[in-house]
């Protein structure tokens, strides 16, 4: 039986993967924050000349769903990694935040 997926476990994973391969010199924030930006470019590299009507049936043909899913999981991936190397928990920061933006944007009455 395979374990739950979570942020930590995925965190481990990438680290042990980066060790393995001794790419911690190169896990530095500047260069993960570099290579996340590069992958989110890449992300949005595929919906570049789609209408919105396009870009929202995006995952209808394979191949290009294949490439999304690619896209996101590398996102991820270096999101993860720079959340790990400046010891940010990614969970807290993103409820944390909600909570600022509930303040600044309240819903209307």
């Amino acid at each position: 039986m395979t374990e739950p997926l979570d942020v930590a476990g995925l965190q481990r994973r990438l680290a042990e993967f980066a060790a393995a391969r001794a790419w911690q010199p190169y896990h530095t924030p500047k260069n993960l924050a570099s290579a996340l930006s590069v992958e989110a470019s890449e992300l949005l590299e595929i919906f570049q000349w789609s209408t919105p009507e396009e870009s929202a049936r995006v995952m209808e043909d394979d191949g290009t769903a294949a490439r999304v899913r690619d896209e996101v999981a590398d996102v991820l991936a270096y999101l993860l990694q720079f959340c790990e190397v400046l010891g940010i928990d990614p969970l807290a920061a993103l409820d944390a935040k909600i909570d600022r933006n509930e303040r600044r944007f309240p819903a209307p009455e």
